[in-house]
């Protein structure tokens, strides 16, 4: 039968001795929600825009767009760490995902950002 709760399946070898830390859960929950909002925490200044209210982008522009790269990085590092310690296996496999995946997009966003953005058209550099 299987489960729909947060916690570790107990039968695949999550939990070593058969107790279930729910701190440890709840980071883990808490974290992987906090990395899959980083795009809308990214958009939000252009929706609230589109909405209507072009003071949010004007105000809070700069606070969205480093609080973005900021959870997308942050959030898979603490979670590799939290899973570690609190030895979720499962957890530490999605960290990696998540981190390996925030990690290539932002250095693609830094390849063609920045880097391309140097040269201009018609120049070698």
């Amino acid at each position: 039968m299987s489960s729909l709760s947060v916690g570790p399946d107990r039968r695949s070898g999550d939990v070593p001795d058969g107790r279930v830390p729910s701190g440890v859960d709840r980071a883990i929950t808490w974290l992987s929600l906090w990395w899959m909002a980083s795009p809308l925490i990214l958009f939000a200044p252009a929706i609230a825009r589109a909405m209507g209210f072009p003071w949010v982008m004007e105000e809070f522009g700069s606070i969205f767009w480093w609080a973005a790269p900021t959870g997308a990085m942050v959030a898979p590092v603490t979670g590799l760490v939290v899973a570690r310690i609190g030895r979720r296996q499962k957890a530490l496999r999605r960290f990696i995902i998540m981190a390996t995946l925030s990690s290539a997009l932002v250095l693609a966003a830094w390849v063609f950002g920045v880097l391309l953005a140097e040269c201009p058209d018609g120049y070698h550099c």
